[in-house]
């Protein structure tokens, strides 16, 4: 696709981060834009921006897409006001929460995996059929993350939840060619997000967390987010391989590298030598992580995050951002 004027896209998370990157930028492009997002003032906020833009259409809808009545009743919400179906679906919202996998409650996989996992199979499941329907084909877009490629001990629910996505795109990008609908799979690192705040949106009924989450760690995230990429640029990124049509989208000069060492470690996985390979591989870039830390880490240790909730004394504390002597 490489005419987006006129176009209907619904963005989920569309509100802030990423979804309001997408937004400003499609909209700019001269589409229609639907931002769906559960938070109601942040809502408000993206739909005041948008008012002073004067040839701007934007639509705001309030949305858990955990709920599949309720992204129902939002497609049909789409349809009565633009008069048809998206012909550019963003399943972009989405959560994070750091801790180590073996203090991962069932709450932890359940909140994280139903936002960030189901979230997008239910945008899928619920506007896969209209979109057909409609007959004009499309682009769907779905944020995934290099968590999705590269597992983590401290993100075990992220990202089995963010693989998932990619294994999902793929089969729908295998699956939709016939109907003129192309797919893509973003993939980024850092993004100066508002996920810090995630564990605000996060279910009463599913608060039972072995993470250590509170004040400390949540200022830590929102430190840590601020060095990543800008939403709008990472949104030009996206739209650039939408027009291109490619499947996945590494927003990183040179990614084909990248995705090879996750080939490659895949590869010694198999084998007593290969295992040994990894291991060699991964103290080396341990040791290069050490002499080189990334930006926005500073503060993490004495924040505590990453770590289990201090009750659960049965879990090893983890020294990894710790300064060293």
């Amino acid at each position: 696709m490489k005419d987006f004027a006129g176009k209907v896209a619904f963005i989920t998370g569309g509100a802030s981060g990423a979804g309001l990157g997408q937004a400003k930028v499609f909209s700019e492009a001269g589409c229609k834009v639907v931002i769906a997002d559960i938070r109601q003032d942040h809502l408000d906020e993206a739909l005041a921006y948008f008012k002073k833009q004067k040839n701007a259409k934007v639509h705001g809808i309030n949305l858990d897409i955990t709920d599949k009545k309720a992204y129902a009743a939002a497609a049909d919400e789409v349809e009565k006001v633009f008069g048809s179906p998206p012909q550019l679906l963003f399943n972009t919202a989405g959560v994070n929460a750091f801790g180590p996998a073996e203090a991962s409650t069932y709450e932890d996989f359940e909140w994280i995996i139903n936002v960030d996992l189901m979230g997008v199979i239910y945008g899928m499941v619920t506007f896969v059929p209209r979109m057909i329907k409609a007959g004009k084909g499309g682009h769907i877009c779905a944020v995934s993350s290099m968590s999705g490629l590269m597992a983590g001990p401290t993100v075990a629910p992220y990202g089995t939840a963010k693989a998932g996505v990619i294994h999902l795109m793929e089969a729908y990008w295998m699956a939709l060619k016939p109907y003129g609908i192309g797919v893509t799979c973003l993939c980024p690192g850092g993004i100066k997000t508002n996920i810090a705040e995630a564990s605000y949106t996060r279910p009463g009924k599913l608060e039972n967390t072995g993470y250590n989450t509170n004040d400390k760690t949540i200022e830590f995230m929102r430190h840590h987010y601020s060095f990543g990429i800008d939403p709008v640029e990472l949104a030009e990124m996206l739209k650039k391989g939408i027009e291109d049509e490619v499947l996945l989208v590494l927003p990183f000069p040179n990614p084909e590298p990248m995705l090879r060492q996750v080939g490659e470690r895949l590869a010694n996985y198999c084998s007593v030598a290969g295992m040994k390979r990894q291991a060699e591989l991964d103290e080396k870039r341990q040791e290069e992580r050490r002499k080189n830390p990334m930006p926005g880490l500073e503060g993490a240790y004495e924040a505590g995050w990453g770590n289990a909730r201090e009750d659960l004394t049965w879990v090893r504390k983890s020294d990894k951002f710790k300064k060293k002597e």
